[in-house]
């Protein structure tokens, strides 16, 4: 028989696993599936609608996540200062193992700090707008740059000037969404 300290470290252990397992991070939610109904945050359209690699974003003390059309309008989100709550995780689709550029499959989601981007390629995201395209492999980022053009950047160095024309690459409010979630886990921006 298991004393009680025993049976807490053993569901502790178990619990950490099954988070390492699920794609998220202790503490973080795991990402979750587009459906038929996901419903993109800034053009309210189905994300089915829109070709091209999807983000997802928690917010402390949400359950669902708020969907985005595209990568590009995820980072403009993490960017805006007047964005509400605390983001707790944020998922982009992995590129690298996606078969299918106008709807990628289920299940390839990646941490977005841990992702490459290709930006200024010529491939469009949803909006036919420019993309940061995701990858959690450099060597599959480094090959669609080689195809499609574009520069490779990490989560914290990308441009604000690439995500929002126009902004003041200089304010010292830059990027206060992203370092607000890179605190939340423990990393400089």
């Amino acid at each position: 028989m298991i004393g009680r300290p025993a049976r807490c470290l053993l569901v502790w252990l178990m619990a950490i696993e099954l988070a390492a397992c699920s794609g998220g991070t202790a503490g973080a939610p795991a990402p979750a599936e587009i459906t038929s109904d996901a419903v993109a945050e800034f053009c309210g359209m189905l994300l089915t609608e829109h070709a091209g690699p999807k983000a997802q974003i928690f917010l402390q003390g949400e359950s669902n996540p708020h969907w985005f059309a595209s990568v590009h309008d995820a980072f403009a989100y993490t960017m805006l200062l007047e964005q509400p709550g605390q983001i707790t995780a944020m998922y982009v689709t992995d590129m690298a193992k996606a078969k299918n550029w106008d709807q990628p499959e289920a299940g390839t989601w990646v941490e977005a700090h841990k992702a490459v981007f290709v930006i200024a390629s010529r491939r469009q995201g949803g909006m036919d707008e420019d993309e940061a395209v995701p990858f959690s492999e450099r060597p599959a980022a480094a090959a669609f740059a080689g195809q499609y053009g574009g520069r490779l950047v990490s989560f914290a160095d990308m441009p604000r000037s690439y995500i929002l024309p126009g902004a003041d690459a200089g304010s010292s409010e830059r990027d206060a969404g992203r370092n607000r979630l890179a605190d939340r886990r423990g990393n400089s921006p």
